[in-house]
């Protein structure tokens, strides 16, 4: 059973530049010398084309342009606070960053449903922000939805409360694990899922190496090879630049690999023949918005069914 998308939701930056409140413990955000100007045009410019390279492979994108009515500077990533599922139905997510709280928006609801989307039932976990809980989308959770699956890496972003409730209303069942990755000598957690693995209809794009503890990698694996998989393993480095951070659209029962140039940049060729196997590649390039954003692709798509 394929599980084809209606369209993809995007929303383009008004105000995008390093947030200092992510990067607690985002350790994949850089500094740079350009300008919040300069970044903001790069961003937009990244944000334009890669609109462009999913409307050329047929992809219907809706294109929320983000309003200055709130500084919402990580608001080109929309997949963590929102995520849309079969039968009508959405869940809203409780954000770490205060500043990013700010990205929930019934503007964007109201603007999805103009496209034609039904929303008829809300699970909104945002109260849990209370209580210092969180649990950010598909960020927190790469989901497999053809098997039910919700594969998690806890972290600060990543409550395991949370997962227990979202599994059970939406008939998931957590694959819950931690991950690492080195920064300054050290084992820090991995602040999103969705940066070392990708799941797929067919196959799963994984960095094994971040996983440390022997039982949760076997645990993983046993996972994925129990619905026939194939693993395609990156390694740390490759994680480093966003080769985790993929996804996988299927529209029209074709399958779309999208990804950042620098992620398609460090796959070896073999790691390449292993995805066209099953999909066709669609990158683009998003440097800036991976180097102050911290995120990449994957970050910036939330699949809409209905």
């Amino acid at each position: 059973m394929m599980n084809n998308i209606h369209s993809i939701l995007m929303v383009r930056p008004s105000s995008f530049r390093m947030n200092p409140e992510t990067a607690k413990n985002n350790y994949f955000q850089k500094h740079t010398d350009l300008t919040d100007s300069q970044v903001l045009e790069n961003a937009c410019l990244e944000f334009d084309n890669l609109v462009n390279q999913l409307r050329l492979h047929g992809i219907p994108v809706n294109v929320f342009q983000d309003d200055l009515v709130h500084d919402t500077p990580d608001s080109v990533f929309p997949n963590n606070w929102i995520s849309f599922h079969s039968n009508y139905r959405i869940a809203i997510y409780p954000m770490y960053a205060n500043n990013r709280r700010l990205e929930r928006n019934d503007k964007i609801l109201k603007f999805i449903e103009s496209k034609g989307v039904k929303i008829d039932f809300i699970n909104d976990y945002s109260n849990a922000e209370n209580h210092n809980l969180f649990l950010e989308g598909t960020g927190s959770m790469v989901l497999d939805r053809l098997n039910k699956k919700s594969y998690c890496s806890l972290s600060e972003r990543t409550s395991e409360n949370l997962i227990e409730e979202f599994c059970d209303e939406f008939n998931y069942l957590p694959i819950v694990f931690k991950s690492y990755q080195s920064t300054n000598n050290q084992r820090k957690p991995i602040y999103h899922t969705n940066v070392m693995m990708c799941i797929a209809n067919n196959y799963s794009i994984i960095c094994l190496d971040s996983i440390d503890s022997e039982i949760d990698k076997q645990i993983v694996l046993k996972s994925l090879k129990d619905d026939n998989k194939e693993i395609i393993e990156i390694s740390e480095i490759q994680l480093n630049s966003f080769a985790g951070n993929m996804i996988e659209l299927l529209y029209k029962n074709i399958s779309f690999l999208v990804m950042s140039s620098q992620a398609y940049k460090s796959l070896s060729k073999l790691q390449i023949q292993k995805i066209e196997k099953f999909s066709k590649i669609i990158q683009s390039n998003v440097e800036t918005i991976e180097n102050c954003g911290g995120g990449s692709v994957r970050c910036m798509i939330a699949e809409v069914f209905n």
